[in-house]
């Protein structure tokens, strides 16, 4: 902490809102200080505020989470320029995921790429319906599969392949982020749970099918691109009760409570949307 107050920042920015973050703000005392006011975890007992100028919740106008993250830019008195996240991965990486993808017969813009993980079990859409719903996908559509995700997945990656009769190429744990996000760049179409690579699959330009739980699609939902984000109806009927901590989000299994016809019929919608552009930049 001392070698970061020696660096004599001009200004913090408390994006994370924690008792951490403001913690760490405090001690840098930057000269400008930007927090959320109110902020999204109260302060506790005998805690300082150390913020000196106040962002809204949802800065802009905005409801979903993006602008939240925009909202110190308006505090500040910074016009707003852009709104949609995009990600490029660099030439080095696109080279290595064309490399990668050829090593196992995928064509570019050819393929659905797939991820069944997420950091909670219950936010795991089931990895049956996952191979049910890559069967119908792909004879419907004749395009590849490939799953992707992080080491601690391979399990659930495995359970996919054993159950699906289409050919699957795992590359579930092989990835850097910055090859996933080349991976992602080139797929005709991500299909997924609410998660990291959902958003960087949108951030990369590729269409989404995100399956939601508790947590609401206008708040976290894929942005920038042809999307559909599915969620079950609610209130939530609870099918893991033993389970599911329903005031938190990403601890709630409400994403078990959707049927495989129509994840299957948003990825139909998806791909026809997005078809005609598809032919152009062919």
């Amino acid at each position: 902490m001392k070698a970061l107050r020696g660096f004599r920042f001009d200004l913090t920015i408390d994006l994370t809102d924690s008792k951490t973050s403001r913690l760490l703000s405090g001690l840098v005392n930057a000269k400008t200080r930007v927090g959320y006011n109110p902020p999204e975890r109260p302060l506790k007992l005998l805690e300082g505020q150390p913020a000196n100028v106040f962002a809204k919740p949802f800065g802009f106008g905005g409801q979903h989470f993006v602008y939240r993250y925009l909202s110190p830019l308006e505090a500040l008195g910074i016009d707003l320029r852009v709104t949609v996240p995009s990600l490029q991965p660099p030439p080095i990486e696109a080279a290595k995921a064309l490399a990668l993808l050829g090593t196992h017969h995928i064509r570019p813009n050819a393929f659905v790429a797939v991820h069944a993980g997420a950091s909670f079990k219950g936010r795991q859409w089931q990895p049956e319906r996952f191979a049910e719903a890559i069967d119908q996908i792909a004879a419907e559509t004749g395009l590849g599969i490939v799953l992707v995700g992080g080491p601690g997945e391979g399990e659930t990656a495995a359970r996919i392949v054993a159950e699906t009769a289409t050919p699957v190429v795992d590359l579930v744990g092989a990835l850097s982020l910055e090859t996933l996000l080349a991976v992602l760049e080139q797929a005709r179409l991500f299909l997924g749970n609410e998660s990291g690579p959902m958003h960087m699959a949108a951030a990369a330009g590729t269409p989404v099918v995100g399956l939601f739980g508790l947590t609401h699609p206008s708040r976290w939902g894929p942005v920038g691109v042809p999307s559909i984000a599915l969620r079950p109806s609610m209130p939530c009927d609870c099918v893991a009760k033993d389970l599911c901590r329903r005031t938190d989000p990403s601890k709630a299994c409400c994403v078990w409570r959707l049927e495989v016809k129509p994840v299957v019929e948003a990825a139909r919608e998806i791909l026809a949307r997005t078809e005609l552009k598809n032919e152009r930049s062919g």
